[in-house]
């Protein structure tokens, strides 16, 4: 990823840099918003009210300034079919039961959980959606005809592809002469007014749909309030939310990289849930954040709220005024932008890394990488997370180990090293032969963790082959967390002393 940072700016600095960066975000949130509405078969309307209502809630209230939120497309594929089926009105059911479940996740403090997704997973995310963005801009390079949506030929295609170059050359460029004016936002301007003076055939954000309309008004979804709608709606509203909330939290973790700061996860998914709620409520799709108009934000600049306020408000301008200018814009300058965001949003770094991490981290990148292109963003990031703990379970179970002490004749004594668990169970028992040993023997658990149940039973199997084979096995030196978990699980060690009452303070602290 490269994004660049301008330098610390005054507090007038500062608002000029945030308001730009706003609009620049919103010239490139329109046409997505538009796009995802049309895949959902939804009015553009919806989509643009539901980025007007989630982008400015989240970015009043939500745990993490700078970041752009709206009506994303991986939660618009998901409702495809309950629209088909069920029609409008039950999205917005739909919408509202998700922000709900968003906000009780936020109220029971799991945005922390976000942590536990490792680095490569992350890796893998990023440049999924690198991909996905880029892939997304190719719909543009196709015309409807009566046959059906074609891909562009002739002239067409060659101005078409002649002004993305433009595009994507002043964006890379006028950072080396000004930033003054973010450069996407340049670039964006400065096409648009020479297609509309050169009398550039090409086409605009007019020719996706027509964005003029009125205030939001709010209303109840109109739906059955029954058991059956709520069996209906509920696995699509649980749906919505998890796909939301990762792609926010992750989208989250990207933001607080970038900046080198820290966000409050567990407010963001509460503003995002209340957003996705007003939005339904006010008949607006459902949205999280946006990794692409993200980007966007935080490459032209936008670090405070403000940008996002900007962002989201501009969405209703765009509406309720400023349709005819905004509809003028031609699709190739948003097209080279998002082109631009794609390669910046892609980690190179981690193509050089494939062959200096481990095999399986390297496998994990990959994977999430084609998962996300391929299928969606939660069956990616679950997958990761799911291979690597494996891989993690199976290197921290093969480093669990003994050592063998015999002292005076018919004693012996085990010190096992590792931590006990579902994996190194198997592994632990193999180090004991019962019958081979004397018939004293103690087990010193100073160095050995208990983890899980796996862990205790484990042990008390160990004590019934030492007890079936004649012989006396005491546990000695359990630390009181060990000791803990066993008197919790019912394990009696009764004929089996246990040392935390007769240890030393030292040693009671292991």
């Amino acid at each position: 990823m490269s994004v660049s940072f301008p330098a610390a700016p005054t507090r007038l600095q500062d608002i000029k840099q945030n308001v730009l960066a706003g609009l620049t975000s919103s010239f490139a949130l329109v046409p997505e918003c538009i796009a995802f509405a049309l895949v959902a078969q939804l009015n553009p309307l919806m989509g643009l009210y539901g980025a007007f209502f989630i982008c400015t809630i989240t970015a009043l209230f939500g745990g993490r300034p700078a970041m752009i939120s709206g009506a994303a497309g991986s939660m618009a594929v998901v409702i495809v079919a309950l629209v088909v089926q069920h029609g409008p009105q039950y999205l917005l059911a739909t919408v509202v039961l998700g922000g709900l479940i968003m906000m009780l996740f936020g109220a029971l403090r799991m945005g922390k959980l976000i942590a536990m997704v490792p680095h490569p997973v992350m890796l893998g995310f990023v440049n999924g959606l690198a991909i996905i963005i880029a892939m997304a801009q190719l719909e543009h390079f196709k015309q409807p005809t009566p046959q059906g949506m074609q891909w562009l030929s002739g002239n067409p295609l060659l101005i078409m592809l002649g002004l993305v170059a433009l595009t994507m050359a002043a964006v890379y460029l006028l950072p080396k002469l000004t930033r003054a004016v973010p450069p996407a936002l340049a670039a964006i301007l400065g096409v648009a007014v020479l297609g509309a003076v050169a009398g550039i055939p090409t086409r605009t954000l007019g020719d996706m749909a027509h964005i003029a309309g009125g205030l939001p008004v709010f209303n109840l979804p109109a739906v059955p309030y029954t058991l059956q709608t709520l069996q209906i709606v509920l696995p699509y509203a649980v749906l919505m939310a998890v796909v939301g909330l990762l792609e926010t939290l992750l989208t989250f973790n990207l933001t607080n990289e970038i900046t080198a700061s820290q966000g409050q996860p567990n407010r963001e998914c509460l503003a995002l849930g209340a957003a996705n709620v007003v939005s339904g409520f006010f008949g607006g799709m459902g949205g999280c954040a946006m990794i692409g108009q993200t980007m966007i934000n935080l490459g032209s600049g936008g670090r405070s709220r403000l940008s996002g306020v900007v962002c989201g408000v501009m969405m209703l301008l765009f509406i309720l005024f400023l349709s005819p200018w905004i509809e003028r814009i031609p699709l190739a300058a948003l097209v080279g932008v998002m082109f631009v965001v794609a390669q910046q949003t892609f980690a190179w770094g981690s193509i050089r890394l494939l062959g200096k991490v481990p095999r399986s981290d390297a496998f994990v990148i990959v994977a999430v990488t084609v998962i996300t292109v391929f299928t969606d963003l939660a069956v990616a990031v679950l997958c990761g997370i799911l291979i690597a703990a494996l891989n993690f379970a199976w290197q921290h179970a093969r480093e669990i180990r003994r050592d063998v002490l015999d002292g005076a004749a018919g004693q012996r004594t085990y010190t096992p090293h590792g931590t006990l668990f579902f994996a190194s169970t198997s592994h632990f028992l193999a180090m004991f032969e019962p019958a081979a040993d004397p018939h004293d023997v103690t087990l010193d658990c100073r160095h050995l963790h208990l983890a899980d149940h796996s862990a205790i039973a484990a042990l008390e199997s160990l004590i019934e082959r030492y007890q079936k084979s004649g012989r006396t096995l005491r546990v000695t030196h359990l630390s009181e967390r060990n000791h803990a978990l066993l008197r919790k699980a019912g394990v009696m060690l009764a004929t089996h002393p246990v040392a935390p009452a007769h240890l030393q303070p030292a040693e009671r602290a292991l």
